[in-house]
C-alpha cells in the first residue's frame, strides 16, 4: 500500500520484497491497488515495504533491511536522504532481526509518542539487536518501553507471527491489541501495560492467531489513512 504524507498526498514505493521472489503470485500490483482506491501517488523506484515504515508525524523508523533490498544504492546515506525527502520526515534506521523473513520494523517497535518507543523486550532479543537498538536510542535521545513477546513454536508455520504484541492496530484513539490465548501467554499483563502507557486511549483485544500463523498480525494486515 502507498504511504500517506498528509491528507490526499501519498508515496508509492516499489514493492518487490526479496522474501517473495519465489512466490510472485503473492506479490500485489501497487498500480492496481492505487487505481482501485482512486489514489494517484508519487511513485518511487526505491524498494520499500509499508510494513517496514513505522511513523510518527515528523519521524519514521525503518530497519536496515532497506539496504539489502536496494543494492543499487552504494551510498546508504543517499538512500536514506531520498526516503526522507519523499516522506518529509526524519528517518531513524534500526537493526533488522536477521532471522525474520520480512525484516520489518513493525514487528519490533512502535511510537508511543515522538520521543518514546514501545518495543520488544531487549533482554529477550538477540544480543546484536539489543546492542544496535540501544545505540540508536542513545543517539536519538529516545525512551523505550520493553514489551515481552512469546517464543512460540509452530512446526507447520515456522515464519508465524504469534507472540508479537507490538504488531497492534491504531485507529485514532483506539488501539486493538493482539492476544494469543496460548500456553505461557502474557495477554493480561500486556493489556494492563498498554492501559498504563495509553491511559487516554481505548484498548480492545482480538485473537488473531488464524492470520498470525501466516506471518503477519494487525499492523501487517491493515491500512489506515487520514481521509
Amino acid at each position: 500500500m502507498p504511504i500517506q504524507i498528509e491528507k490526499g498526498k501519498f508515496v508509492q514505493f516499489r514493492y518487490e520484497p526479496s522474501y517473495l521472489k519465489d512466490d510472485l503470485e503473492l506479490q500485489s500490483d501497487p498500480k492496481e491497488v492505487c487505481k482501485a482506491n482512486n489514489i494517484e501517488p508519487q511513485s518511487s523506484k526505491i524498494n520499500l515495504d509499508g510494513g517496514n515504515v513505522v511513523n510518527w508525524s515528523d519521524r519514521a523508523i525503518i530497519t536496515d533491511r532497506v539496504f539489502d533490498e536496494n543494492p543499487n544504492y552504494s551510498n546508504r546515506n543517499k538512500l536514506i536522504s531520498e526516503i526522507e525527502k519523499l516522506l518529509e520526515v526524519e528517518i531513524i534506521v534500526i537493526p533488522q532481526i536477521k532471522s525474520d523473513m520480512t525484516g520489518h520494523a513493525d514487528g519490533l517497535v512502535r511510537f508511543a509518542d515522538r520521543n518514546t518507543l514501545i518495543g520488544n523486550d531487549r533482554e529477550q532479543e538477540y544480543k546484536y539487536w539489543k546492542s544496535g537498538i540501544n545505540k540508536v536510542l542513545k543517539e536519538k535521545g529516545l525512551d523505550y518501553f520493553d514489551i515481552p513477546f512469546l517464543e512460540h513454536k509452530e512446526k507447520k508455520y515456522p515464519d508465524h507471527a504469534i507472540g508479537c504484541y507490538v504488531n497492534y492496530l491504531e485507529v485514532q484513539d483506539l488501539i486493538i491489541l493482539p492476544i494469543f490465548e496460548i500456553e505461557n501467554n502474557k495477554d493480561k499483563e500486556l493489556q494492563d501495560t498498554f492501559r498504563q502507557i495509553f491511559s487516554d486511549r481505548k484498548i480492545e483485544t482480538i485473537n488473531f492467531n488464524a492470520v498470525g500463523l501466516f506471518g503477519g498480525l494487525l499492523n501487517c494486515t491493515t491500512w489506515t489513512i487520514k481521509d
